[in-house]
């Protein structure tokens, strides 16, 4: 459990922490929508492994880190692999036993689908969590939902609670990581057994967990309280943030990469989905 990415942000000195906060959240998202719209045949997904690879050598994050990172979601992307491998067909049969094909329009579609769950995974944790704290994605996200004060939208209690959030995270990890620990060293099995059973014995986890969350909501609200935090009352940053040339170069590579993908897309070299 202590491989999840969110709120774990990793100190270094990188192009990428050196990036504005708000530029930042927009690459990040541009990225989202390259990874997830744009990615339709072999070289656009090429290009966005070799993106993701990029990214993690600018953020200096250690691959490994990286790697723990993506071990929560494995099931997922072999889930959506086989998924695509067993239920996609064509002309190009490899594989036939009874009633199961394996065609190679299935096997293209599975890598494709695990190239874009890394570049997605990747993406978001490069340019957000692990290298951005809490504190500047949540003056970057009030700072770009500011217009929207004006329809009277809580725009930083809103960025409060996505920040306290992500932070909270690794805190709940931490905690369900020792309630589990002591519910075995009481005898507690959560390894064998019939799914449903096992999903009983987390039980005895999921209570602790709760009144542990509650505890740590309400201490932390009373902190608030006692340094007089009264929300969006006209507060101060100690720093004044300005996007820099490197911020706009950044902004320019991104949307350059997007108009990349969707050239090669228009080219159709390769096998396209």
């Amino acid at each position: 459990m202590k491989n999840i990415a969110l709120g774990q942000y990793y100190p270094a000195k990188s192009p990428i922490h050196r990036l504005d906060p708000r530029i930042k959240v927009i690459l990040a998202i541009l990225y989202i929508i390259c990874a997830t719209f744009l990615g339709k045949n072999i070289v656009s997904f090429g290009l966005l492994l070799v993106s993701a690879l990029a990214l993690i050598v600018m953020g200096r994050i250690p691959l490994r880190t990286v790697l723990r990172g993506i071990v929560p979601v494995l099931f997922v992307m072999a889930f959506a692999a086989l998924f695509q491998v067993f239920g996609r067909s064509g002309e190009m049969l490899i594989f036939e036993w009874r009633f199961i094909h394996i065609y190679g329009e299935g096997l293209f579609a599975a890598l494709f689908m695990i190239i874009r769950i890394f570049a997605l995974i990747v993406g978001t944790s490069m340019f957000l969590t692990y290298t951005t704290t809490p504190i500047e994605l949540t003056d970057a996200i009030e700072d770009l939902l500011s217009p929207l004060k004006k329809l009277k939208v809580p725009v930083h209690d809103f960025a409060m609670m996505m920040t306290l959030a992500l932070r909270f995270i690794p805190t709940l990890v931490e905690e369900t990581e020792k309630i589990m620990t002591a519910q075995k060293a009481r005898g507690a099995d959560f390894s064998s057994g019939s799914l449903v059973k096992r999903a009983k014995a987390l039980i005895p986890v999921l209570i602790p967990l709760i009144v542990s969350a509650i505890r740590h909501a309400v201490e932390l609200a009373v902190a608030m309280e006692c340094r007089c935090y009264h929300g969006d009352g006209k507060r101060t940053r100690m720093t004044v943030r300005r996007c820099r040339v490197w911020d706009f170069v950044a902004l320019v590579i991104m949307i350059a990469f997007g108009a990349a993908l969707v050239y090669f897309n228009i080219l159709g070299i390769g096998y396209s989905l």
